[in-house]
Order: C-alpha cells, then sequence, then structure tokens
C-alpha cells in the first residue's frame, strides 16, 4: 500500500504530508487514521508507548473520547530524506466543560511507501477560558482560509 506523498521529502511534498497528517486526525476516525502508519509502526506520544495499528486505533479511540470538540492544525517544522519534524496545536474540551489547547512537536519516519513507521510526540496542555479559542471552524476538516499556528501567532 502506498501513501503519497513519498520520501525523498521536498519542501513541497512535506507540506503536503502535513497538511494531509492533520486533515486525517481532524476526523477523528481511528481507523481511517491508523491506515497512514505502518503495521508495526512505533509512537511514542507523551508518556505512552504504542507499537503497532491496533493499538493506534486503540491510542486514538480513548484520546477522542476524552478529549472532545478536537480541532488541530500542524505546520511543517523541518524535513529531511524521509523524516519531518512538525510543530501542533490542538484545542478540545473535557466532559467537564474546560478547555484546553495542546502545544507539541513531532517527528515522523517513513518509509519508501510513504507510511509513517516511527511517531514521537511531545505535547503539553494549557488550560484555555473559552474566550480564548481560536479554533472556531466546524468539527472536521480546516478550511483552506482559516490562518495556521503561525499566522495565530502561536
Amino acid at each position: 500500500m502506498s501513501r503519497p506523498p513519498v520520501p525523498p521529502f521536498t519542501a513541497e511534498s512535506a507540506a503536503q504530508k502535513v497538511r494531509l497528517a492533520e486533515d486525517g486526525w481532524n476526523t477523528r476516525n481511528p481507523v481511517a487514521v491508523s491506515q497512514a502508519y505502518t503495521q508495526d509502526s512505533r509512537w511514542r506520544n507523551r508518556a505512552e508507548f504504542v507499537q503497532g495499528r491496533a493499538e493506534i486505533v486503540a491510542f486514538l479511540t480513548r484520546k477522542w473520547a476524552r478529549e472532545l470538540d478536537y480541532r488541530l492544525i500542524k505546520e511543517l517544522w523541518a524535513f529531511t530524506g524521509n523524516r519531518i519534524a512538525v510543530r501542533f496545536a490542538y484545542e478540545w474540551r473535557d466532559d467537564s466543560g474546560n478547555y484546553f489547547r495542546s502545544y507539541g512537536n513531532e517527528n515522523w519516519e517513513f518509509d519508501d511507501q510513504g507510511l509513517m513507521g516511527v511517531r514521537i510526540a511531545s505535547i503539553n496542555d494549557l488550560l484555555l477560558a473559552a474566550a480564548d479559542r481560536k479554533y472556531h471552524w466546524p468539527l472536521g476538516r480546516r478550511p483552506d482560509d482559516h490562518p495556521g499556528l503561525s499566522a495565530l501567532g502561536l
């Protein structure tokens, strides 16, 4: 199975890969998102270690059951060969109505087919007043005309 764009990445193809990942995660569909990863993909997400698509699906199912109204923006930071580094911020609320913005960085490594084999994520959460939210698009894909992280000052 191929998942274009494939390495080696250019500035254009790396940016496209980042946006495709953002779009996928904004679906909040664990099974669909897992298809972008190798069968034996290895993750570190915060202090949790995940390996393989089945664990990815379980992880994302738990995540999106807890992180309600999830909206994500990713931005390309750097790339070389088969690796991409991104920074991201996502907004969500918990079941008590508290809003958060979670900031982080990810390092990605891809196989020759464009599937991600390694994902290393470092993430910090900030409690957020509802009035300070910046992501107001309907759930799903971020509209093309919605500002990215840099334009939002994040």
